[in-house]
């Protein structure tokens, strides 16, 4: 999401500058790439370059593919073949084993819903959306081509192009949305044809640190770094301090039966509870653990989370095995931190695996490809 909103932003400036821009979106891998498809990346035209559609190997290659579009302003679709041993495709030597299908869009400002405005309304109001982009491996230069369709949970619809699959995208869509996923799809239109990538796009993670100790100062540093939403809340006044941390974060000085009233939620809000003071963390957990959240990490050794579940028992609250499921205490990996920022680089770590379903098991023991 960080990348989206940074694409967004930077074409913005562009647009104010008059200055013409290209997007440039992997639909398809067959094999390995760096990134998979949905990386994006838009190219000014000045020559800068916003996002990535890979580690930095098809990026010099992808400007001059830029520049080219910039002179006709066509979409067209080119292959990266990084399974050649001798790299002829691309010039250089990739050795990601990898088909990438890369979509280059010329931007038009004046189009009401160009792929940059459908991005947009694919970010907002913190809800999930499908972005469908169509493309052709057979026919290149189809005019059909692009960023097209946007459908969010609210059923909103937004169509690029007026064709005969919009139903069956429209149907594929809804499933994504369900599902969760992105999906590939493949329509007929007349004698060719189409195939079609669904993108999922779901609101950045929200992370609530409740305590703005100098411990809180470097977890919120890193969700900002990957564009998490970040809160800090605290009873202290002399703690949640706004100049204590990044521009970016809201810093609430709040009792902690108070503090839910000043947030919303959703299903991506993490919270995290490391205040240091037991009384505060126990009404807390107490107030949290109702509300079905993906991430409830609480700091500390194991004995104080038996201890607080102990005294909510023996104040009559006892809560379900679910509940309790999505309780991390304590919080964060194994992965031997001692510092602040170690510690906080682990319970980044451990929301980013629970929230994506992961084991959080090293790369080199899996058997099966990186991604999906």
């Amino acid at each position: 999401m960080k990348e989206l909103v940074e694409i967004i932003r930077a074409y913005d400036q562009a647009k104010k500058n008059a200055m013409q821009t290209v997007l440039a979106t992997v639909v398809h891998v067959d094999g390995s790439s760096y990134r998979r498809p949905g990386a994006r990346m838009l190219v000014l035209e000045s020559g800068l370059m916003i996002g990535a559609i890979s580690g930095g190997c098809l990026e010099g290659d992808a400007l001059k593919k830029a520049l080219l579009t910039f002179t006709d302003r066509t979409t067209r679709l080119i292959t990266y073949d990084t399974s050649n041993e001798d790299d002829a495709t691309v010039g250089i030597q990739l050795g990601c084993e990898g088909i990438i299908q890369v979509l280059f869009e010329y931007i038009n400002h004046s189009q009401e819903n160009n792929p940059i405005e459908l991005l947009r309304k694919a970010c907002n109001n913190r809800q999930k959306a499908v972005i469908v982009t169509l493309f052709d491996i057979q026919d290149k230069k189809n005019p059909l081509m692009g960023t097209a369709f946007l459908l969010d949970e609210q059923e909103h619809f937004e169509s690029n192009v007026v064709a005969e699959i919009n139903k069956s995208i429209l149907v594929d869509a809804r499933q994504v949305l369900t599902n969760a996923s992105a999906h590939f799809s493949q329509y007929k239109i007349g004698e060719k044809s189409i195939q079609a990538f669904f993108d999922y796009i779901q609101p950045p993670i929200s992370i609530v640190i409740v305590g703005a100790g100098n411990d809180a100062i470097p977890l919120s540093q890193m969700a900002d770094l990957l564009g998490w939403e970040v809160k800090v809340v605290d009873g202290r006044n002399t703690h949640a301090k706004q100049d204590r941390f990044i521009s970016a974060c809201q810093v609430l000085v709040s009792k902690p039966e108070k503090v839910l009233e000043q947030i919303k939620i959703d299903n991506r809000t993490c919270f995290v509870l490391m205040t240091h003071n037991y009384q505060y963390d126990l009404q807390m957990l107490k107030a949290l653990l109702p509300l079905d959240l993906p991430y409830i990490g609480l700091l500390g050794p194991k004995k104080k989370l038996e201890k607080v579940l102990n005294e909510l028992a023996e104040q009559g609250y006892v809560p379900t095995e679910a509940q309790l499921a999505n309780v991390y205490g304590p919080t964060g990996l194994d992965i031997g931190a001692e510092t602040a920022e170690e510690i906080a680089s682990s319970i980044i770590a451990e929301i980013q695996m629970v929230l994506n379903r992961k084991e959080g098991i090293q790369l080199r023991n899996k058997n099966t490809p990186i991604h999906q």
